[in-house]
């Protein structure tokens, strides 16, 4: 298996490597469609393992890529952000051009980062924590529907049976995001959403929930121990 997550983790770092939903797991592909040679197929556990390290995220026309390690803090306030802008289509079927965060999450932002007496702010367990419901809530949106609330997910138990079908992999992750809400406190389930599914950074969590400065911050802490112990990760 460490061979294996080696080999992929070579791979992936290649000019042009992507992965893409495939029979059997995942296909590594070097090429810009899916006509490019296939690299080698990751099961579940591979993919899961490149999703913590070196981080994955949604690949414009579809599939993952390699994350962008992260850039040094933006000079507009907002911690770890360098804004961009993004065509994306909304749910009326139109395509709109939207801000996005261009560089870091706010949970690698804060691994990054050491508290008073030098300890990091984040241990590794939870920093892998937010980046598995990161790239839950990525491959849930590949489902056939073109909008997504997370309040609305199917509860813990709800469905049952194989997930089979080009939406099947984005209905296992949705359960898996609603299985990891549910398990924390629902004030820790409001920052996760907020951070690690709808991608603010920690100062706009903080304006949206009505938390003081540096309150979301803690929060988030808490919220993220709490999601290590629900994946067992530590």
């Amino acid at each position: 298996m460490t061979d294996r997550i080696d080999r992929a983790r070579r791979l992936i770092e290649r000019q042009g490597a992507w992965l893409a939903e495939a029979p059997g797991g995942y296909a590594l592909r070097l090429g810009p469609d899916r006509r490019a040679r296939v690299l080698m197929v990751l099961d579940e556990d591979d993919f899961r393992a490149l999703a913590i390290a070196p981080g994955l995220k949604a690949r414009a026309g579809g599939g993952w890529v390699r994350r962008r390690a992260p850039e040094p803090e933006s000079p507009g306030g907002r911690p770890g952000v360098t804004e961009a802008e993004r065509e994306v289509e909304g749910p009326d079927g139109v395509r709109r051009r939207v801000r996005v965060n261009a560089t870091t999450t706010a949970v690698a932002w804060l691994a990054a980062r050491k508290d008073r007496d030098g300890r990091p702010m984040l241990s590794a367990a939870e920093a892998a924590a937010g980046e598995r419901l990161t790239l839950d809530g990525e491959l849930a949106r590949r489902g056939p529907s073109l909008t997504m609330r997370w309040d609305a997910l199917p509860r813990r138990g709800a469905g049952g049976g194989a997930d089979h079908g080009p939406g099947g992999a984005a209905l296992a992750a949705r359960r898996r995001v609603a299985e990891a809400l549910n398990a924390v406190s629902p004030m820790e389930a409001q920052i996760l959403v907020r951070i690690c599914l709808e991608g603010d950074a920690l100062r706009a969590a903080e304006g949206r929930l009505g938390l003081p400065p540096r309150r979301g911050r803690e929060r988030l802490r808490a919220a993220l121990a709490a999601l290590a112990r629900h994946y067992r990760l530590g």
